[in-house]
Order: C-alpha cells, then sequence, then structure tokens
C-alpha cells in the first residue's frame, strides 16, 4: 500500500501507531540499553538473549516510537551493521523537556556534538553520541505535515 491508496482513516491509524523502528548494533548491547533508559529516558519494552548477547531488544520512546537493537557479529542476523554507528532524530514535546533531556544526557555521560539551539525550521534541539557512538539527536520539530492534508 502506497500513501496515494491509503484513506484519511488509514493514515491515522498509521501515525498514532509505530511502524518505523530504526536499528542499531554495538559491542555492548546491554550496556547500551542501560544508557538509553538511563540517559534519554527510552523504556526496556523486550530483551532476548543469552548472557551478555542480545539478539533483539526493543525500546519505546516515551513520546511515540521506538528503536530496535542487538549485539554486533551475531551469525543469525538479518543485517550485518557496524556496531556503533547510525544516527536517530527523536521528538521531544516542548524546550523544557529538551533542556532537561540535555541536562540528563550529559550527566550520564553522553558526548555533545551540538549543542542546545534553535533551527530556523522551528526546531528547539541538540545532538549527542552515546558512549558507543551512535549520534541522537531530540528537538521539539514534528516534521511537515504530507501535501494534500
Amino acid at each position: 500500500m502506497t500513501t496515494d491508496d491509503m484513506t484519511t482513516d488509514d493514515m491515522a491509524t498509521t501515525t498514532t501507531t509505530t511502524a518505523v523502528f530504526p536499528c542499531f548494533t554495538y559491542d555492548d548491547a546491554r550496556g547500551a540499553i542501560r544508557f538509553l533508559v538511563d540517559a534519554f529516558g527510552f523504556v526496556e519494552t523486550a530483551v532476548y538473549g543469552e548472557g551478555d548477547r542480545v539478539d533483539h531488544a526493543e525500546l519505546t520512546w516515551p513520546y511515540g516510537g521506538g528503536i530496535m537493537l542487538g549485539s554486533a557479529g551475531r551469525d543469525d542476523s538479518a543485517i550485518d551493521l557496524p556496531a556503533g554507528v547510525g544516527a536517530a532524530y527523536l521528538v521531544v514535546p516542548d524546550d523544557a523537556k529538551v533542556d532537561a533531556l540535555y541536562d540528563r544526557a550529559l550527566a550520564h555521560g553522553a558526548t555533545v556534538t551540538r549543542g542546545i539551539r534553535d533551527e530556523d525550521f522551528g526546531s528547539h534541539g541538540f545532538t549527542c553520541r552515546d558512549p558507543q557512538g551512535v549520534h541522537w539527536s531530540f528537538g521539539t520539530y514534528r516534521g511537515e505535515a504530507a501535501s494534500g492534508e
């Protein structure tokens, strides 16, 4: 189904249900989970694997959506991604929550790569890296409405 085939009801359902999950691999996936929960406020939804290995993990973003991650080097992985590579943008509801998240991320060891700033497209946000190298951008920009809406 393309967006051209979707009804308004389909689009409303699609936008309220998580349908896109950025995926990441980590050398220390369990450590990454702890960091993402503690520093950014993700909610651990599911973690599968034995010992240090994570075969599949899902973390929910409290403002909608989520990510998936796993340990690097798994033989059964459908996607062979290098560990600690990638970037994601996450929407935060307002400026005050962005500022509080910035302080929380710093307190837990995130490396800021772009400090808090207001963008000309209307976002208030920042970008940082987690301890294993993945870039995370946070801001108030929710994206533009699709044409025709």
